[in-house]
C-alpha cells in the first residue's frame, strides 16, 4: 500500500434499501474499497447479512422506512454519531409496486406507496444528506441517486414506477443546482436488468409494449456496483451527472 492510499482519510457512506439487489452490492463494493458504511433498510436481518458479506470495512445497519422522515432523521443522526460526517448517499430504496395492473385499476394506496418510498423518500435521504453535507468540514459529499431505464421509457402498466423515476430525474437536477456552493456534487445512475431478486422474472417472460411476452437479458449486478463505487470515488470537482448501465441486448432503445 502506497502512501497516498495510507493517508486517506475514511470515507463514509450511506446506502439506502442496503438489505438486498443493487443496494447490497454497492454496499460491499464499498467496503472491499475501504468505505465504511451505514446500511439502511426496512428489515433488519438482511441489513446484517449484507454486513457479513463485507470481508473489510466498518458497517452500522441501521432499520429505516426512507417515507418516515423521523426514520430518516434517525439514520442520519447515527450514521454522524458513529463515523462524524456523510461523503456519500447512495439514494437505492423503491419498489415496482403491484405488477401488470392497468393504470384504471391502479389501487390509490399502490400508487401512494410506490411515491412515498420512490421519491418522497429519495427527497427525505437527500434533504438529510445535504443538510449535513453543507454543515461538515471538510464541506461537502456526492448524493447520487438511483434512477431507472423508465426513467427515460416506461414499460407497460407501471405507471406509478414510471412516474416516480421521471421525477427523480428532475430531483437529481435541481439538487445538483443548489448544491453547487457547498461542494455537493449529485448524479444520477439508470440501470436497466441487473440481475437481482426483483428483476427475476423477466429473464422466463416480461410484457413487452407490443402485448407480447418475451425473456429478457441481465447484466450482473456487480457491474451496476463498480459504476456507482467509479461515480462516488470522483473527487468532487468531477461529476457524473447520468450515467445508463445496462444489460447490452434488452429491449430498451426500441422498447416503444
Amino acid at each position: 500500500m502506497n502512501a497516498m492510499q495510507t493517508d486517506r482519510k475514511p470515507r463514509i457512506a450511506v446506502v439506502t434499501g442496503a438489505g438486498s439487489g443493487i443496494g447490497r452490492a454497492v454496499a460491499v463494493e464499498l467496503l472491499r474499497a475501504g468505505w465504511s458504511v451505514a446500511l439502511a433498510g426496512r428489515r433488519t436481518e438482511t441489513l446484517r447479512q449484507t454486513a457479513e458479506l463485507a470481508p473489510e470495512g466498518t458497517t452500522l445497519p441501521v432499520r429505516t422506512d426512507v417515507s418516515q422522515p423521523e426514520d430518516v432523521a434517525a439514520l442520519f443522526a447515527a450514521t454522524v454519531d458513529r463515523f462524524g460526517r456523510v461523503d456519500l448517499l447512495f439514494n437505492n430504496a423503491g419498489t415496482f409496486g403491484p405488477g401488470g395492473v392497468p393504470v384504471e385499476e391502479l389501487p390509490y394506496d399502490a400508487w401512494r406507496h410506490v411515491v412515498d418510498t420512490n421519491l418522497n423518500g429519495a427527497f427525505l435521504c437527500a434533504q438529510a444528506a445535504y443538510r449535513q453535507m453543507k454543515e461538515q468540514d471538510p464541506q461537502g459529499g456526492r448524493i447520487i441517486n438511483n434512477g431507472s431505464i423508465s426513467a427515460h421509457t416506461p414499460r407497460p402498466h407501471s405507471v406509478a414506477y414510471t412516474a416516480t423515476k421521471h421525477a427523480l430525474t428532475g430531483l437529481t437536477k435541481s439538487l445538483s443546482l443548489d448544491g453547487r456552493p457547498y461542494r455537493i456534487a449529485v448524479g444520477q445512475i439508470d440501470i436497466g436488468n441487473a440481475a437481482t431478486d426483483m428483476t427475476a422474472r423477466m429473464q422466463t417472460g416480461a410484457l413487452q409494449a407490443n402485448g407480447e411476452f418475451a425473456p429478457e437479458p441481465v447484466m450482473d449486478v456487480a457491474d451496476v456496483a463498480r459504476t456507482v463505487r467509479h461515480m462516488a470515488e470522483l473527487p468532487l470537482e468531477a461529476n457524473v451527472q447520468f450515467a445508463t448501465v445496462l444489460a447490452t441486448a434488452m429491449p430498451y432503445v426500441g422498447r416503444g
